[in-house]
């Protein structure tokens, strides 16, 4: 049981808006924008079209920001869609959301992240050595391979817990000197990229003629932006840290979406500057491509550094944001209560940070799995969007009067936008993935009997 001080300590409000801002744009900005390019120019064969995605996505994107803008300001809570979800519909659907998110999609995410990081080290020569074999564990079918990535990534993770468990500020100043050095190599490599005298305005009139094309194809590439785009939710989760939220949430999120926004139509439009769309369509990595036609092997090794930056920003701020869902639900008394345990000194959620790490190693060194699992929630994922943005309805409709220091822009107008683009997408997700959409949606099941054994514990709240 956690001591009397640990059960009186309180999460510390030490997030100002400029680290709530970083949150949002170092947490969005991973890999997305230097590799989604290629699938989205085989999906519609335009670089018009390509351009129009990015646009649309990053519009959509800021439906949903100023949607969770008015939420988060109204309730700021440990937690996020947590509490919107358990206020609006009853804490069983609350609880579904949080196991989706703690159990699978988050330590998934933060594990893909991790992977990704070393994968792309490796491809420096130095580092070749991180696809070799450390050791490997028998198991009953096949030996479980540990590599010396497989260390590192570790490693990666559980010095960002550490951070984590030191105080949210550290994490915070962190999380703001790198996404500054992100943002600006960025423009940096996009600035290179118009350099190039041989770069053509025409190439952005190009076609790729074998693309899918139609509907289908756009959303398609529509679906790749907003997993470049996805992220900017995480803010919410760390409110009950942020110094006046109902000033700062709202304007983190929709500054910061606004800056990722711009900050990718200019990587793409730089990309496309230098190539044309097929050249687009067949590269691995059209970013890295495009720097190396410009400044050769030093601008492939400043593509491939951006990238390794990117995805370090983003594990700090997902081990942040994502250790409050297990957090708000043990807090509520829906899971293990040691998880609810903040640190007496550095007023940090310690078990619930342990809870996640551990969960995130283990996806990390049973290999490939973990994607398999990632895909499972995606489907979760939009259909909990969804359901978040719809309690905005709720709470206007059964608490007009209560205090709204912010309210969307556009309501009810926007938030429908964004809740009906999420249902096209639930669909299309779901009609492309069919296997993984039944898997996921059997694993948010899977949370109703967890929900029940902790629900019938005495000294639950009403």
């Amino acid at each position: 049981m956690p001591d009397a001080g640990a059960a009186r300590a309180q999460l510390a409000r030490d997030l100002s808006i400029r680290h709530a801002a970083s949150l949002v744009v170092g947490i969005i900005i991973g890999s997305g924008i230097f590799l989604v390019p290629k699938e989205m120019m085989q999906a519609v064969g335009s670089a018009e079209i390509v351009l129009l995605a990015w646009l649309v996505g990053g519009v959509l994107s800021f439906f949903g920001a100023v949607t969770y803008a008015e939420l988060g300001a109204m309730k700021p809570g440990a937690g996020g869609e947590y509490v919107y979800i358990r206020d609006a519909y009853g804490p069983l659907l609350g609880f579904l959301y949080a196991w989706a998110t703690f159990t699978i999609s988050k330590p998934a995410s933060i594990a893909t992240v991790a992977s990704g990081f070393v994968r792309v080290l490796g491809n420096f020569p130095a580092l070749g050595f991180l696809s070799f074999e450390l050791f490997r564990v028998p198991l009953f079918s096949e030996p479980l391979i540990i590599t010396w990535g497989h260390l590192l990534a570790v490693t990666v993770i559980v010095l960002l817990t550490a951070l984590n468990w030191i105080g949210v500020r550290r994490a915070g100043e962190f999380q703001v000197v790198f996404t500054i050095l992100k943002v600006a190599m960025i423009v940096g490599i996009a600035a290179v990229c118009f350099a190039l005298t041989g770069g053509r305005w025409e190439n952005f009139s190009s076609h790729y003629p074998e693309a899918k094309g139609g509907t289908v194809g756009f959303m398609v590439a529509l679906i790749a932006a907003l997993w470049a785009y996805d992220g900017w939710n995480n803010l919410n989760m760390v409110a009950a840290e942020i110094r006046k939220p109902e000033r700062t949430i709202p304007i983190a999120l929709i500054a910061g979406i606004s800056v990722v926004a711009f900050l990718y139509v200019l990587m793409y439009a730089a990309i496309q500057f230098v190539m044309p769309a097929e050249a687009v369509a067949a590269a691995e990595r059209p970013a890295s491509l495009a720097t190396q036609i410009v400044a050769g092997s030093f601008g492939a090794g400043l593509v491939t550094a951006g990238m390794a930056l990117s995805m370090f920003v983003t594990m700090n701020g997902q081990i942040l944001a994502g250790a409050r869902i297990p957090f708000a639900a043990a807090q509520d008394g829906y899971f293990f209560p040691r998880l609810a345990t903040v640190h007496p000194r550095f007023h940090t959620p310690t078990m619930a940070l342990l809870f996640q790490s551990g969960l995130t190693i283990l996806l990390i060194l049973v290999g490939g799995s973990f994607q398999q699992l990632f895909s499972l929630a995606i489907f979760a994922e939009w259909i909990f969007y969804m359901i978040a943005a719809g309690s905005i309805f709720v709470f206007r409709h059964r608490e007009p009067e209560a205090p709204r220091a912010y309210r969307a822009w556009g309501y009810p107008v926007v938030p429908g936008l964004f809740i009906a683009a999420s249902a096209v997408l639930l669909y299309y997700s779901f009609t492309e993935n069919l296997r993984n959409s039944l898997w996921g949606s059997l694993v948010i099941l899977a949370g109703v009997p967890v929900f029940y054994f902790f629900a019938r514990k005495p000294g639950k709240p009403a």
